[in-house]
């Protein structure tokens, strides 16, 4: 593990790690505070390519702020390309999903992990990645609250979990984030997400493109990315059970 040096409210631990899952492992990534102690946890779900920079980057800006990241890769190797990457999500069952989540938990509880809270987790969800973190809010107790940014919200009806399907059913808090001028997702979709799932909080941010919030996109937007960060940390650690910091004198 490596530290990031410290911009925010604490420095970074971060790094590749191994995710037990099943009887073999997943890609993952952890940051989390460089500070003794228990931090509550947040699953970042990647989206369409699976872990790679956007899902670094924003782990690291949430673990500066207070969380304990994991991304886990659903993806049991990186995609080439695009059509590598399609092809790989849809051959990626909503069971396989599940039990990879369900597992990553699991190994998360294990006495080989000092530095989370235990209790529920967060999932937060991009892109597609939101498909399977709105499906286990609405199927596993151990949510605590679900984020999903830029999460297609129709498009996928010949699943077996079809989100349209899930809004109504989500009893943890939940946050959803798009972009106003996304060309990929309508904004009446997200206004239909907030009439289905009414105690939830979908926001559109004007102006802002589908890749909004990754620093590398062409369609980056600055001044929704730094919302979105802040309230996204808000959001998970009003709803997440609080840190346990050691003090080593």
């Amino acid at each position: 593990m490596a530290v990031l040096p410290h911009e925010g409210i604490y420095s970074v631990m971060y790094g590749s790690v191994p995710v037990s899952v099943g009887s073999g492992y997943r890609r993952g990534y952890l940051a989390r505070p460089d500070k003794a102690g228990r931090f509550p946890v947040v699953l970042l779900l990647p989206g369409l390519f699976g872990l790679g920079s956007t899902e670094r980057s924003l782990a690291h800006r949430l673990a500066r702020r207070g969380l304990a990241v994991v991304v886990v890769d659903f993806y049991r190797e990186a995609p080439a390309d695009e059509t590598a990457a399609l092809a790989a999500y849809h051959d990626l069952t909503d069971f396989e999903a599940m039990r990879t989540l369900d597992e990553t938990v699991q190994y998360l509880a294990s006495e080989d992990i000092t530095w989370a809270v235990a209790g529920t987790v967060g999932v937060l969800g991009l892109d597609v990645g939101g498909r399977f973190a709105l499906i286990q809010a609405a199927y596993r107790r151990w949510v605590g609250a679900c984020a999903v940014v830029g999460t297609p919200l129709t498009g996928d009806e010949e699943r077996r979990h079809p989100v349209a399907d899930m809004l109504e059913h989500l009893a943890p808090p939940v946050l959803g984030l798009y972009g106003a001028a996304d060309d990929l997702i309508a904004p009446e979709t997200v206004d239909e997400a907030q009439h289905r799932n009414a105690g939830g909080t979908w926001l559109l941010y004007d102006g802002a493109g589908h890749g909004f919030l990754d620093q590398a996109d062409a369609l980056f937007h600055e001044a929704s990315a730094e919302d979105a960060v802040v309230r996204l940390t808000e959001f998970f650690l009003a709803h997440l059970p609080p840190a346990e910091q050691l003090d080593l004198g």
